[in-house]
């Protein structure tokens, strides 16, 4: 119930004492009736205020809408009957019955608003004692009237009442929706506070696995080159000095590239020529380190490919010359460059000593990164390799234009 409701309970209840209290006060000031009289009247509204007080205010069993309700009904009819037989001006009480009818259950109330109405209706025809066959007429007219107007105003109280209890289940299913937001705004801010911590951990692990990739394929091949260069030249003394200057050349390239892949930019070839160029220049300064013949081809139309997808290819042919420069001892190289209409193929190969691929799960870091980056680009690398038959590895990546996403 709300405060509205209890105040308006409150303020009915002072209306009902008071309408008795003052009807009353006028009886006993114009129609005393004597000392016996008196008594009676004062008996009856003290009755009547007892069954008020015992049944609807204390006690509230008009609240049950049950049967307890038509008992304290029926009796206060009763009260009222008795008393308006006493004096008329009573008439002001049993108005009252107007009001308590509402509380009859389901259609009851307009069974108690018609006796109440045609029980007022003798306070307009001087009282019961003159309902006359004469006055009857006027008699069934204003008791007609009163249950109209008394039926009326209990409807729309009513209807007032069923908007009321819908907009107290309303208000309370908001309340409830609105507390089940809450909950999942919660949860959802749990959620988001874990998906971002996640996400700095999965940046990180990229990031690191990005790092280890430009390393191994920058620095440690950088130095594999500067260790070669080195040991050739402790090995002919003579031409020291030449070894030397391409050491040195090999550590200043190497060391610009390892600052590109700090500030994750391109490799430093790439920005200055387009991926056949660049990988024919890189492909010349390894033959010259390394003293192996290689042959570089290009077929199909070379055009400026997606960044990453030229990042990714230059990046597995430089790895897999360094792995022949590692692993093969290859008396020449061939490298492949092929544009087709929507992918382009790079294929290494040597006629080195060869290998007996283990798979994905027996490769080491260079093949593991060479497969991680073309995979990054929706490609894919192959190895091919047996022993004494030299090795081919295959990469294919989609010719995605420059300035268009991968796919």
């Amino acid at each position: 119930m709300t405060d509205w409701e209890r105040w308006r309970g409150r303020l009915v209840h002072a209306v009902l004492y008071v309408a008795l209290a003052a009807s009353t006060l006028l009886a006993m000031l114009v129609e005393p009736g004597g000392a016996a009289g008196a008594l009676t009247t004062l008996g009856l509204a003290a009755l009547a205020a007892a069954w008020m007080l015992g049944m609807a205010t204390l006690r509230p069993v008009v609240a049950s809408r049950s049967a307890a309700a038509w008992v304290y009904f029926a009796g206060l009819l009763v009260l009222f009957g008795l008393l308006l037989w006493r004096s008329t001006l009573f008439g002001l009480f049993a108005w009252t019955g107007y009001l308590q009818a509402g509380w009859l259950p389901g259609r009851g109330r307009y069974i108690g608003v018609t006796a109440t109405a045609f029980l007022v209706a003798a306070t307009y025809i001087g009282g019961f004692q003159n309902l006359t066959v004469r006055m009857l007429p006027l008699y069934a007219v204003f008791g007609l009237a009163g249950t109209a107007i008394g039926g009326g105003l209990v409807l729309l109280t009513s209807r007032l009442g069923e908007q009321n209890a819908r907009q107290r289940e309303m208000l309370d299913e908001l309340t409830e929706a609105n507390a089940r937001l809450e909950a999942a705004l919660e949860e959802n801010a749990g959620l988001h506070a874990q998906l971002l911590t996640q996400a700095r951990e999965a940046g990180a692990l990229d990031e690191r696995a990005r790092m280890a990739r430009e390393i191994h394929d920058t620095l440690a091949q950088g130095f594999t080159g500067i260790v070669a260069q080195l040991e050739a030249a402790l090995q002919n003394p003579g031409q020291w000095d030449r070894y030397a200057r391409q050491a040195q050349a090999l550590a200043r390239e190497n060391l610009t590239e390892a600052r590109r892949s700090v500030q994750a930019l391109r490799p430093q070839p790439l920005e200055q020529a387009l991926l056949p160029q660049a990988i024919g220049r890189m492909s010349e300064r390894w033959a010259a380190s390394q003293g192996v013949p290689i042959s570089v081809e290009t077929t199909g139309t070379p055009g400026p490919l997606h960044p990453d997808v030229e990042v990714a290819l230059f990046r597995v042919a430089q790895e897999a010359l360094t792995n022949v420069a590692k692993h093969a001892s290859a008396g020449r190289v061939g490298l492949t460059l092929s544009y087709l209409d929507d992918v382009v193929l790079l294929d290494v190969r040597d006629d080195g000593v060869g290998f007996v691929p283990d798979g994905v799960s027996g490769e080491g870091f260079g093949l593991s990164s060479m497969r991680q980056r073309m995979l990054r680009v929706a490609g894919g690398l192959s190895v091919e390799s047996a022993p004494g038959e030299g090795t081919a590895v295959n990469a294919t990546a989609p010719a995605v234009p420059a300035g268009e996403g991968t796919r």
